[in-house]
């Protein structure tokens, strides 16, 4: 399990787990609502990194896909319904 990232600064820094219980599933918080949320294959987070247009740098916001759904305008329901669905298992 990833217990934590930083990335702000040059070299970036992975503390992980090795704990049989949490190399089944990972699981880290919510960046929107803070609740725990499964990044393992069928889990119910997204990860997405954003960049800058104009520089270096970059930023990981890990998700469930409801809370971003429900921050998506309800007028853009393709990209909420995307939101909701992408990279889910068959």
């Amino acid at each position: 399990m990833i217990e934590h990232i930083n990335r702000w600064h040059p070299p970036v820094s992975v503390r992980l787990s090795i704990r049989p219980a949490d190399l089944e599933s990972l699981v880290w918080s919510c960046d929107f609502c803070g609740e725990r949320t499964t990044l393992s294959p069928g889990g119910d987070a997204l990860v997405l990194d954003s960049r800058s247009s104009d520089g270096p740098g970059s930023h990981t916001i890990i998700s469930h896909r409801h809370c971003l759904a429900e921050r998506i305008r309800p007028e853009n329901a393709g990209e909420r319904a995307r939101a909701r669905n992408i990279g889910k298992m068959c």
